[in-house]
């Protein structure tokens, strides 16, 4: 199938009109079999909670003993490491304005055997971020009611998030509002309670959370950056509402630039704050001293009982949240490989409230096995996820290249050849500077995911010479 670029239907490309968005689904092959039904502000709530307002509370420990007390440094280079992506994505969903995401955008603007490495590489990412997100919920739930096994939450956690899922997009929707309320209500209080006990002389405004020249290296800042950047890599989550979102591209493409300005500011403010609180040098004893230090900072500032709201809120909401979305996610990408026959057909099964039914409940299965397995395993499960990530980004940065910047000949320097190539440039220096337990595994990864692209690719060849040989009315030669 050959698929070109939409035409503009004579309407600007900011209307989200339904109708519009449709028919450039239809105009790149694929017929409407999703709901759209999401307004900008829909998708701009479902992009915050997927990328979660709180999202450091939960690996804030282990960035603060990595980057040795420089976290707001780590997330001020991880948001400039990602903002070229950003871009990138802004341009590939106005041109591309389809559900599979990075996997679409590279299978359609370079190549099928790409593309599909691509979708594989995010592949890893949704399939162990669900199951990562129901175990910092177990965590911090454990650390409540210890009575209670973190494996008993897991299960409740996927479980609730499925059943959700699989009510549709609209209840997902409205539900993601009530939840962004609540973290941003209660990190306002944070942000209040910190301001008051500077004033009352407990703490000290210092750059040292942002910049320490004693302790500074960029070896420690990027390979923190795989662990940052799981709070970055809501991008691609909003462009897989392409079939979703009223204005189809559009709609995507302003979004992800406002979530991206909205999530750096509320992720370095958070983390600033934190860590004005800990002494210098102090380094988190591994284990729950690490996973939780954000929630005892917090209560040792405001109070026991704002430690006890904060864990509560971001298990039972933030994190909660953002494993409906992540669930939501996921399942779009395999139903979107399913529709292109990359992965089994019956996974692109859609159900009668127009939801990816049987690649939602692929994910929960997975999830559930994975999240139970790896409840000691946070920090491998936090880089894997990152790894898959960073490279289907890479990807995504040499296609804009490829696409406009080559085959197009576009004169818009920046966009598609200084913006993509320094991403490629950042997140490939943080990539190299990723765990080597989970570059071994990543890699390995890639590899099977090459070899069965290979293996299709083949398939692909022979079926559409046999095509060609009966449409001549020669033999296949078989």
């Amino acid at each position: 199938m050959t698929h070109a670029p939409h035409p503009s239907h004579g309407r600007p490309a900011h209307d989200p009109d339904p109708e519009r968005a449709s028919a450039e689904l239809e105009d790149l092959g694929y017929t409407q079999e999703l709901r759209r039904s999401m307004s900008l502000t829909d998708v701009v709530v479902y992009g915050l909670i997927y990328m979660v307002p709180m999202a450091p509370l939960a690996v804030f420990g282990i960035i603060y003993n990595f980057s040795h007390g420089m976290p707001a440094l780590v997330y001020l280079v991880a948001a400039f490491a990602m903002v070229f992506s950003a871009l990138s994505y802004k341009e590939m969903a106005k041109r591309f304005p389809i559900a599979g995401s990075v996997y679409s955008y590279v299978r359609l603007g370079l190549n099928r055997f790409v593309g599909f490495i691509a979708g594989w590489a995010i592949l890893l990412d949704y399939l162990l971020l669900p199951a990562l997100l129901s175990v910092f919920a177990a965590a911090a739930m454990t650390s409540i009611v210890p009575a209670i096994p973190e494996f008993v939450w897991v299960i409740v956690f996927v479980v609730l998030a499925a059943a959700i899922n699989l009510r549709g997009i609209k209840l997902t929707a409205g539900m993601n509002m009530v939840f962004l309320g609540i973290q941003l209500v209660v990190l306002a209080v944070f942000v209040v309670g910190a301001v008051i006990a500077v004033a009352q002389g407990r703490g000290a405004f210092s750059l040292d959370p942002v910049f320490q020249p004693s302790e500074f290296s960029w070896g420690i800042v990027f390979g923190a950056i795989p662990i940052a950047a799981l709070s970055f890599i809501g991008f691609d989550a909003i462009s897989t509402l392409n079939e979703e979102a009223k204005g189809g591209g559009a709609t995507v493409s302003r979004a992800t630039m406002i979530v991206l300005v909205v999530v750096t500011f509320l992720f370095v403010v958070q983390v600033y704050l934190a860590s004005i609180f800990v002494p210098t040098g102090t380094q988190f004893e591994s284990g729950d001293a690490t996973n939780n230090a954000f929630y005892h900072i917090a209560g040792s500032i405001i109070g026991d009982w704002f430690e006890i709201l904060i864990t509560l809120t971001s298990a039972l909401v933030a994190i909660f949240a953002n494993s409906i979305a992540s669930q939501a996610t996921s399942s779009r990408l395999v139903f979107s490989m399913a529709r292109d026959r990359q992965l089994p057909r019956f996974l692109s099964k859609v159900s009668k409230r127009r939801v990816p039914q049987n690649a939602l409940l692929l994910i929960a299965g997975l999830s559930l096995v994975i999240g139970i397995a790896g409840t000691a395993q946070q920090e491998l499960l936090t880089t894997l996820v990152t790894f898959g990530a960073l490279t289907a980004y890479i990807l995504l940065n040499v296609t804009v290249i490829a696409h406009f910047g080559i085959k197009e000949r576009s004169r818009r320097v920046f966009l598609h050849w200084i913006s993509p190539v320094i991403g490629t440039l950042v997140l490939g220096y943080a990539l190299w500077s990723a765990n080597d337990t989970a570059k071994i595994i990543g890699v390995g990864w890639l590899v099977i995911g090459a070899v069965i692209a290979a293996v299709q690719q083949s398939r692909s060849r022979k079926a559409d010479t046999a095509a060609a040989s009966a449409e001549a009315g020669r033999p296949t030669g078989n």
